[in-house]
């Protein structure tokens, strides 16, 4: 018999009339006062997408708390999985731009680098990221980069650079950045061309060299025992791999 506590997930899509930022936060709102857990966003043609996730029990009054919502048209709900949110959460907030760079210096390393503040704030991830969330990727925190930075590519003193990934960025979770990121957890939804979906950045050292980890969320774009880094070497400005910037040697 399943335990009725146990969390399970829904994906519901509300039409409303009108759709903005006020009724996302009532929405929002309904589902922390249940305790639930996800994320609610508004979608290009208007629709709220939520995903919510907690005891079945709870999740049937969420349903009936929306379809009681002043313009709710309609609301339709179907199972599933289970993502292991840590609160419910507002997605959709533009942040900025994102780059990852694959660079060849004294060490291979890929840098991850984030739009903040107009300034891109860089992290050093040795084995590069991953989109497989049992995945714990160490990321060293260095210093900022100029935007202009982004689209650079090509061989240097040290050995060759190239634009792995890039796109843009929102961020997640209730906290805003750049206060999130000060505090040591930050939660951020990357639509790159390799990668997607949610991912988190968790500080677990402080002092002049800050260690983090890179982490990717269980969601539907999550692949388990896949190595993105392999499967896909090249850049996504050239096509070129920093293997072929190198040459033989």
């Amino acid at each position: 018999m399943t335990n009725q506590r146990e969390p399970v997930a829904r994906r519901i899509a509300v039409a409303a009339a009108p759709a903005d930022a006020d009724l996302l936060e009532e929405v929002r709102s309904r589902a922390d006062a249940l305790a639930l857990r996800g994320w609610v966003r508004l979608t290009d043609d208007g629709t709220l997408c939520l995903h919510a996730e907690g005891p079945a029990e709870a999740l049937d009054h969420l349903d009936a708390a929306l379809r009681s919502l002043p313009g709710v048209e309609s609301v339709d709900a179907s199972p599933a999985a289970v993502e292991g949110h840590e609160q419910f959460a507002i997605r959709g907030i533009p942040a900025g731009v994102f780059v990852v760079q694959e660079h060849q210096a004294t060490a291979h390393h890929f840098d991850l680098r984030l739009e903040v503040d107009g300034v891109m704030r860089s992290w050093a991830v040795p084995k590069g990221p991953s989109m497989d969330p049992t995945v714990k990727r160490l990321a060293l925190q260095v210093e900022d980069h100029a935007l202009a930075h982004n689209s650079f590519e090509g061989p240097t003193g040290h050995g060759a650079v190239i634009v792995w990934d890039r796109g843009d960025y929102e961020q997640g979770g209730r906290v805003p950045w750049p206060e999130a990121l000060e505090r040591g957890h930050a939660v951020f939804v990357l639509h790159g061309e390799k990668l997607h979906g949610g991912f988190a950045l968790q500080r677990t050292r402080g002092g002049e060299k800050p260690q983090w980890l890179l982490i990717k969320r269980r969601d539907e774009y999550a692949r388990r025992g896949s190595d993105v880094v392999a499967e896909r070497p090249e850049s996504v400005q050239s096509g070129s791999t920093l293997e072929a910037l190198l040459g033989p040697g």
